[in-house]
């Protein structure tokens, strides 16, 4: 039996959005937990869909003990605040450092985190860990899909067990099986040998999703990889393209009982992807096409409206107004958006009250390059305190607290606007303030992918739309100044300089 310090730091790193993540942001508890320490993690994680949940249950069961230390994660922004990566570095350290006894560290990390003073930051806080504990101690780390990992993050530890489903449905499934290589590990003569495969190429968001082709296809290819003899672990992260660091970009680790079982692995796999290239673009509307497309749609059909460039699962503001313009002014009908991030419009509605006529401009202040605020005489048709337990298997039983929230309708289009940000990746972010999903026939998404996850059932077609938003979903628009020189801008695309 062995005993297994656990820690996690989150944050996914959109170098090009407006809103920096400070310390306060990992304190606040938005669509995850704030800051959690000690016990807490043992008390609030098991039973999640998350990765240092699964991690401890299962770790527990193959005979383990465990010595939790902390836990936070701010929703995705800008850079992460120096003051908020030292703080949260130091917790980690200093609870490594009071650890009595501990065999093995896991850490819970995104991948794709920057800081103002760091463009690796999660392979600065691996180095760290590995220079308190030691050359010898074992150290595995899960990560999310879209981890940009670099050189770094491989050297430091000895195992980087990425998520394998987009929309991240395998969370707690990859704590598992992060728990199964450390428990395998633990028990080896030695340990496992490692490559890395840096694609030449950035992938955009919305080509990552698994639930097609031409990802579903590789990790299907990476599971037979990972069963053949010789073989410990392989890991493809796509990348989080809105990144302006040097390690941006698709990369393949693979695990080896040697170094040639390693190479082949990473190199088959990096091979598979190569020759699919161009596959990984997908096709999008703007949003009147979109909205025109949707309100086409035969009676009783429900059309899902993506509105992937305000996702603030990937940095997004989530308070453009391009697609909620659209939609009033082709007169949808039996058409809701959301959840739009307006604190101020949130607050109006509260105070006017139920079935309130109020004049508002709503969204447009946070992200001031996209659509302007809208302005229009709103009907208040529902209130919340935006707390509620997600039900969907994306965020899997978390608490969500999106502060105060209203439904404000204006001819047969419905905002539900809110006070903090959460993308709409679960169907109770609506049916918690009284709007049924299913008994509309438009639903914009403040989402680039996770929406499918809990969406999927009911969508009888699901439409990419590119309204304007603070995530910029074609990175070959994107202004790169320290991407390292080679890289293809997008599938097949112009190459960075």
């Amino acid at each position: 039996m062995a005993t297994i310090a656990v820690a996690g730091f989150m944050h996914e790193t959109n170098t090009f959005a407006p809103i920096k993540a400070g310390w306060e942001d990992f304190l606040r508890h938005e669509s995850s937990p704030g800051l959690s320490q000690g016990a807490e993690i043992l008390e609030r994680f098991p039973g999640r869909n998350v990765g240092i949940g699964g991690f401890i249950e299962e770790i527990k069961r193959l005979g383990h003990e465990v010595a939790p230390i902390a836990w936070a994660a701010a929703v995705p922004s800008a850079h992460v605040t120096v003051e908020a990566f030292e703080n949260m570095s130091e917790i980690i350290l200093a609870g490594l450092k009071a650890a009595d006894g501990i065999d093995a560290v896991y850490l819970d990390l995104h991948g794709a985190m920057v800081s103002e003073h760091l463009e690796d930051a999660e392979g600065e806080l691996i180095r760290r860990v590995r220079a308190e504990v030691g050359p010898d101690m074992a150290i595995v780390v899960s990560l999310d899909l879209h981890s940009n990992t670099t050189d770094m993050m491989v050297a430091e530890c000895d195992g980087l067990i990425a998520y394998r489903t987009y929309p991240h449905l395998d969370r707690a499934d990859t704590g598992v099986r992060s728990a199964g290589y450390l428990d395998q590990m633990l028990g080896a003569a030695k340990r496992p040998a490692k490559a890395r495969r840096a694609l030449p190429f950035l992938m955009p968001l919305t080509g990552q999703c698994t639930m097609v082709d031409p990802t579903k296809g590789v990790y299907a290819f990476l599971e037979e990889i990972e069963r053949r003899p010789g073989v410990a672990h392989v890991s493809f992260t796509p990348g989080f393209p809105p990144a302006d660091i040097h390690d941006c970009g698709p990369v393949v680790i693979a695990y080896g009982d040697d170094q040639a079982a390693a190479d082949e692995a990473a190199d088959q796999l990096y091979a598979y992807i190569m020759e699919r290239e161009g596959a990984f673009s997908v096709p999008f509307l703007d949003p009147d096409a979109a909205v025109r497309q949707g309100m086409a749609a035969p009676d009783g059909q429900l059309m899902v409206l993506a509105d992937v460039q305000d996702n603030s699962g990937a940095g997004a503001t989530s308070d453009t107004t391009g697609l909620l313009a659209a939609l009033v002014q082709n007169q949808a009908e039996r058409a809701v958006i959301g959840a739009l991030v307006d604190p101020a419009a949130a607050a109006a509605a509260h105070a006017a009250g139920m079935g309130a006529e109020i004049d508002l401009a709503v969204g447009g202040k946070l992200y001031t390059e996209g659509d302007p605020p809208f302005e229009g005489r709103f009907t208040v048709t529902g209130l919340s305190d935006g707390r509620f337990i997600c039900r969907g298997p994306f965020y899997g039983g978390s608490e969500a607290n999106l502060g105060p929230c209203a439904v404000l309708t204006i001819g047969g289009v419905s905002v539900l606007v809110s006070t903090n940000r959460m993308q709409a990746a679960d169907k109770d972010i609506f049916r918690h303030i009284g709007v049924e999903p299913t008994e509309q026939k438009i639903l914009g998404l403040k989402s680039a992918v996770h929406f499918r996850g809990d969406f999927t059932d009911i969508a009888d077609d699901i439409l990419v739309v590119f309204a304007p938003g603070a995530f910029i979903d074609q990175p070959e628009k994107l202004p790169f100044e320290n991407l390292r020189p080679g890289v293809r801008l997008c599938p097949n695309g112009p190459v960075s300089g």
